[in-house]
Protein backbone atom coordinates (compact mmCIF):
# COMPACT_ATOMS: atom_id res chain seq x y z
CA UNK A 1 0.00 0.00 0.00
CA UNK A 2 1.19 3.51 -0.77
CA UNK A 3 2.33 5.50 2.25
CA UNK A 4 0.57 8.64 1.06
CA UNK A 5 -2.70 6.66 1.07
CA UNK A 6 -2.06 5.44 4.62
CA UNK A 7 -1.36 9.01 5.75
CA UNK A 8 -4.77 10.09 4.47
CA UNK A 9 -6.47 7.77 6.96
CA UNK A 10 -4.29 7.66 10.09
CA UNK A 11 -1.09 8.62 11.83
CA UNK A 12 1.81 6.36 10.94
CA UNK A 13 4.38 4.56 13.07
CA UNK A 14 7.52 3.53 11.24
CA UNK A 15 11.08 2.37 11.79
CA UNK A 16 14.31 2.60 9.83
CA UNK A 17 16.82 -0.22 9.35
CA UNK A 18 20.02 -0.42 7.36
CA UNK A 19 21.53 -3.35 5.42
CA UNK A 20 24.61 -5.18 6.69
CA UNK A 21 27.96 -4.25 5.18
CA UNK A 22 28.80 -7.90 4.54
CA UNK A 23 25.98 -10.29 3.73
CA UNK A 24 28.11 -13.36 4.37
CA UNK A 25 28.83 -12.34 7.96
CA UNK A 26 25.51 -13.55 9.37
CA UNK A 27 24.39 -9.97 9.88
CA UNK A 28 21.68 -10.36 7.24
CA UNK A 29 20.00 -13.15 9.20
CA UNK A 30 20.28 -11.03 12.33
CA UNK A 31 18.61 -8.14 10.51
CA UNK A 32 15.78 -10.43 9.39
CA UNK A 33 15.24 -11.39 13.04
CA UNK A 34 15.17 -7.68 13.90
CA UNK A 35 12.55 -7.08 11.21
CA UNK A 36 10.45 -9.94 12.56
CA UNK A 37 10.61 -8.34 16.01
CA UNK A 38 9.66 -4.94 14.59
CA UNK A 39 6.71 -6.47 12.76
CA UNK A 40 5.21 -7.46 16.12
CA UNK A 41 5.05 -3.74 17.00
CA UNK A 42 2.57 -3.14 14.13
CA UNK A 43 4.42 -0.46 12.16
CA UNK A 44 2.78 1.06 9.11
CA UNK A 45 6.05 0.81 7.21
CA UNK A 46 9.75 0.07 7.66
CA UNK A 47 12.33 2.00 5.68
CA UNK A 48 15.61 0.49 4.56
CA UNK A 49 18.61 2.64 3.72
CA UNK A 50 20.50 2.38 0.45
CA UNK A 51 24.04 2.82 1.71
CA UNK A 52 26.44 5.73 1.24
CA UNK A 53 27.06 6.51 -2.41
CA UNK A 54 24.56 3.86 -3.51
CA UNK A 55 26.52 1.01 -1.93
CA UNK A 56 24.65 -2.12 -0.83
CA UNK A 57 21.90 -1.27 -3.33
CA UNK A 58 21.16 -4.90 -4.15
CA UNK A 59 21.20 -5.89 -0.50
CA UNK A 60 18.81 -3.05 0.34
CA UNK A 61 16.42 -4.13 -2.41
CA UNK A 62 16.43 -7.68 -1.08
CA UNK A 63 15.70 -6.45 2.42
CA UNK A 64 12.84 -4.31 1.15
CA UNK A 65 11.46 -7.43 -0.53
CA UNK A 66 11.75 -9.36 2.73
CA UNK A 67 9.90 -6.62 4.62
CA UNK A 68 7.11 -6.84 2.05
CA UNK A 69 7.03 -10.64 2.29
CA UNK A 70 6.39 -10.56 6.07
CA UNK A 71 3.40 -8.27 5.68
CA UNK A 72 4.83 -4.80 6.33
CA UNK A 73 5.05 -2.02 3.78
CA UNK A 74 8.69 -1.23 2.89
CA UNK A 75 10.07 2.21 2.09
CA UNK A 76 13.17 1.73 -0.05
CA UNK A 77 15.78 4.49 -0.03
CA UNK A 78 17.41 5.44 -3.33
CA UNK A 79 20.22 7.99 -3.49
CA UNK A 80 21.57 10.01 -6.38
CA UNK A 81 25.25 9.45 -5.65
CA UNK A 82 27.16 8.17 -8.66
CA UNK A 83 24.12 6.19 -9.89
CA UNK A 84 23.41 6.33 -13.62
CA UNK A 85 19.90 6.26 -15.11
CA UNK A 86 20.41 2.58 -15.94
CA UNK A 87 21.37 1.91 -12.30
CA UNK A 88 18.18 3.57 -11.13
CA UNK A 89 16.12 1.69 -13.72
CA UNK A 90 17.56 -1.63 -12.56
CA UNK A 91 16.78 -0.91 -8.91
CA UNK A 92 13.24 0.36 -9.56
CA UNK A 93 12.50 -2.62 -11.83
CA UNK A 94 13.61 -4.98 -9.05
CA UNK A 95 11.50 -3.12 -6.51
CA UNK A 96 8.44 -3.34 -8.76
CA UNK A 97 8.97 -7.06 -9.21
CA UNK A 98 8.96 -7.45 -5.42
CA UNK A 99 5.76 -5.45 -5.01
CA UNK A 100 7.49 -2.47 -3.36
CA UNK A 101 5.47 0.70 -3.95
CA UNK A 102 7.29 3.30 -1.83
CA UNK A 103 10.64 5.04 -2.38
CA UNK A 104 12.48 7.67 -0.34
CA UNK A 105 14.45 9.69 -2.90
CA UNK A 106 17.62 11.31 -1.53
CA UNK A 107 20.63 13.10 -2.89
CA UNK A 108 22.82 11.27 -0.41
CA UNK A 109 26.06 12.37 1.21
CA UNK A 110 29.43 11.70 -0.29
CA UNK A 111 30.86 8.73 1.62
CA UNK A 112 34.18 9.11 3.38
CA UNK A 113 36.99 8.11 1.06
CA UNK A 114 34.83 8.19 -2.09
CA UNK A 115 37.06 8.71 -5.11
CA UNK A 116 35.33 10.02 -8.18
CA UNK A 117 32.65 12.42 -9.34
CA UNK A 118 29.67 12.35 -7.00
CA UNK A 119 26.11 12.97 -8.23
CA UNK A 120 27.33 12.70 -11.80
CA UNK A 121 23.91 12.01 -13.35
CA UNK A 122 21.44 13.29 -10.74
CA UNK A 123 22.62 16.44 -9.00
CA UNK A 124 19.72 16.84 -6.60
CA UNK A 125 16.92 14.80 -5.06
CA UNK A 126 14.51 16.71 -7.31
CA UNK A 127 16.25 15.23 -10.37
CA UNK A 128 15.82 11.74 -8.97
CA UNK A 129 12.18 12.32 -8.01
CA UNK A 130 11.39 13.58 -11.51
CA UNK A 131 13.21 10.68 -13.15
CA UNK A 132 11.51 7.96 -11.10
CA UNK A 133 8.15 9.51 -11.90
CA UNK A 134 4.66 8.47 -10.91
CA UNK A 135 5.12 4.70 -10.80
CA UNK A 136 5.90 4.85 -7.09
CA UNK A 137 4.80 6.75 -4.01
CA UNK A 138 7.83 8.97 -3.46
CA UNK A 139 8.91 10.54 -0.19
CA UNK A 140 11.83 12.85 0.48
CA UNK A 141 13.92 14.18 3.35
CA UNK A 142 13.66 17.47 5.20
CA UNK A 143 15.76 19.19 7.84
CA UNK A 144 14.13 20.89 10.85
CA UNK A 145 17.25 22.96 11.52
CA UNK A 146 17.91 23.57 7.83
CA UNK A 147 20.26 21.66 5.56
CA UNK A 148 23.88 22.26 6.48
CA UNK A 149 24.63 23.35 2.89
CA UNK A 150 21.90 26.00 2.80
CA UNK A 151 22.63 29.52 4.03
CA UNK A 152 19.12 30.00 5.46
CA UNK A 153 16.10 27.91 6.38
CA UNK A 154 14.12 29.70 3.67
CA UNK A 155 16.60 28.55 1.02
CA UNK A 156 16.17 25.00 2.26
CA UNK A 157 12.38 25.29 2.26
CA UNK A 158 12.40 26.55 -1.33
CA UNK A 159 14.21 23.33 -2.24
CA UNK A 160 11.64 21.39 -0.22
CA UNK A 161 8.83 22.98 -2.23
CA UNK A 162 10.61 21.92 -5.42
CA UNK A 163 10.63 18.32 -4.15
CA UNK A 164 6.88 18.50 -3.60
CA UNK A 165 6.33 20.04 -7.02
CA UNK A 166 8.38 17.24 -8.62
CA UNK A 167 6.22 14.57 -7.03
CA UNK A 168 7.18 13.98 -3.39
CA UNK A 169 3.97 13.11 -1.53
CA UNK A 170 5.38 13.12 2.00
CA UNK A 171 8.53 14.09 3.88
CA UNK A 172 10.46 12.44 6.70
CA UNK A 173 12.59 14.74 8.80
CA UNK A 174 16.20 14.36 9.81
CA UNK A 175 16.64 13.74 13.53
CA UNK A 176 16.19 16.56 16.02
CA UNK A 177 16.10 16.87 19.81
CA UNK A 178 14.37 20.23 20.14
CA UNK A 179 10.77 19.93 18.94
CA UNK A 180 10.51 23.67 18.37
CA UNK A 181 12.64 23.26 15.24
CA UNK A 182 10.10 20.81 13.82
CA UNK A 183 7.18 23.11 14.59
CA UNK A 184 9.00 26.01 12.94
CA UNK A 185 9.68 23.87 9.88
CA UNK A 186 6.02 22.88 9.51
CA UNK A 187 4.83 26.45 10.02
CA UNK A 188 7.25 28.00 7.54
CA UNK A 189 6.73 25.19 5.03
CA UNK A 190 3.00 25.85 5.06
CA UNK A 191 3.60 29.53 4.28
CA UNK A 192 5.48 28.47 1.12
CA UNK A 193 2.67 26.19 -0.03
CA UNK A 194 4.08 22.87 1.16
CA UNK A 195 0.99 20.83 1.91
CA UNK A 196 2.13 17.19 2.07
CA UNK A 197 2.62 15.49 5.47
CA UNK A 198 5.93 16.07 7.26
CA UNK A 199 6.70 13.08 9.49
CA UNK A 200 9.12 13.84 12.35
CA UNK A 201 12.14 11.55 12.67
CA UNK A 202 13.26 10.64 16.19
CA UNK A 203 16.42 8.80 17.21
CA UNK A 204 16.65 7.89 20.90
CA UNK A 205 20.00 9.13 22.18
CA UNK A 206 20.86 6.23 24.48
CA UNK A 207 24.64 6.56 24.45
CA UNK A 208 26.71 9.65 25.28
CA UNK A 209 29.31 8.72 22.67
CA UNK A 210 26.76 9.38 19.93
CA UNK A 211 26.52 13.14 20.60
CA UNK A 212 29.57 14.08 18.55
CA UNK A 213 28.55 11.72 15.75
CA UNK A 214 25.06 13.20 15.58
CA UNK A 215 26.44 16.72 15.56
CA UNK A 216 28.84 16.00 12.70
CA UNK A 217 26.32 13.93 10.76
CA UNK A 218 23.36 16.30 10.69
CA UNK A 219 24.09 19.30 12.91
CA UNK A 220 21.24 18.52 15.31
CA UNK A 221 21.18 20.68 18.41
CA UNK A 222 21.06 18.86 21.74
CA UNK A 223 19.17 21.11 24.23
CA UNK A 224 21.19 22.22 27.23
CA UNK A 225 19.05 20.50 29.89
CA UNK A 226 19.20 17.21 27.99
CA UNK A 227 22.92 17.59 27.36
CA UNK A 228 23.54 18.27 31.06
CA UNK A 229 21.80 15.02 31.98
CA UNK A 230 23.81 13.13 29.39
CA UNK A 231 27.11 14.56 30.60
CA UNK A 232 26.26 13.92 34.24
CA UNK A 233 25.47 10.26 33.68
CA UNK A 234 27.63 9.51 30.63
CA UNK A 235 29.72 7.01 32.62
CA UNK A 236 26.65 5.00 33.65
CA UNK A 237 25.32 3.24 30.53
CA UNK A 238 22.15 1.93 32.18
CA UNK A 239 21.14 5.39 33.43
CA UNK A 240 22.16 6.97 30.13
CA UNK A 241 19.92 4.57 28.21
CA UNK A 242 17.00 5.33 30.51
CA UNK A 243 17.49 9.07 30.02
CA UNK A 244 17.59 8.68 26.24
CA UNK A 245 14.48 6.51 26.11
CA UNK A 246 12.50 8.83 28.38
CA UNK A 247 13.50 11.89 26.38
CA UNK A 248 12.40 10.22 23.13
CA UNK A 249 9.06 9.34 24.75
CA UNK A 250 8.63 12.97 25.84
CA UNK A 251 9.39 14.19 22.30
CA UNK A 252 6.89 11.80 20.77
CA UNK A 253 4.05 12.65 23.17
CA UNK A 254 4.60 16.36 22.57
CA UNK A 255 4.70 15.89 18.78
CA UNK A 256 1.50 13.85 18.73
CA UNK A 257 -0.27 16.32 21.03
CA UNK A 258 0.55 19.08 18.55
CA UNK A 259 -0.65 17.28 15.47
CA UNK A 260 2.31 15.42 13.94
CA UNK A 261 1.08 13.05 11.17
CA UNK A 262 3.18 10.17 12.46
CA UNK A 263 6.45 9.16 14.07
CA UNK A 264 9.48 7.70 12.31
CA UNK A 265 12.01 6.04 14.63
CA UNK A 266 15.67 5.73 13.70
CA UNK A 267 16.54 2.69 15.79
CA UNK A 268 20.00 1.72 14.44
CA UNK A 269 18.75 -1.86 13.89
CA UNK A 270 17.96 -2.19 17.61
CA UNK A 271 14.58 -3.88 17.95
CA UNK A 272 14.88 -3.68 21.73
CA UNK A 273 15.01 0.11 21.55
CA UNK A 274 11.87 0.16 19.38
CA UNK A 275 10.12 -2.23 21.77
CA UNK A 276 11.02 -0.07 24.79
CA UNK A 277 9.63 3.06 23.14
CA UNK A 278 6.47 1.34 21.96
CA UNK A 279 5.93 -0.31 25.35
CA UNK A 280 6.06 3.02 27.15
CA UNK A 281 3.71 4.56 24.58
CA UNK A 282 1.35 1.61 24.10
CA UNK A 283 -1.77 3.54 25.11
CA UNK A 284 -0.80 6.53 22.96
CA UNK A 285 -0.27 4.36 19.89
CA UNK A 286 -3.42 2.30 20.52
CA UNK A 287 -5.64 5.33 21.00
CA UNK A 288 -4.19 7.94 18.65
CA UNK A 289 -2.67 6.03 15.71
Amino acid sequence: MRIDSILKTKRTLSFEVFPPKKEESGEKEELFRTIDSLRSLNPDFISVTYGAGGTNARGAVGIAGHIKSVGVEPLAHITCGPSSPSDIDRVTDELKSLGVENILALRGDRPVGFDGEYCKHFSHATDLISYIGSGFCIGAACYPEGHTECATLRDDLINLKKKQDCGASFFISQIFYDNSYYYRLVHEAGKLGITVPIIPGIMPLVSAKNIARIKSMCGSTVPLDFRNMIETYSSNPAVMREIGLNYAVYQIIDLIAKGAPGIHLYIMNRADTAAEICGRLRSVFNELF
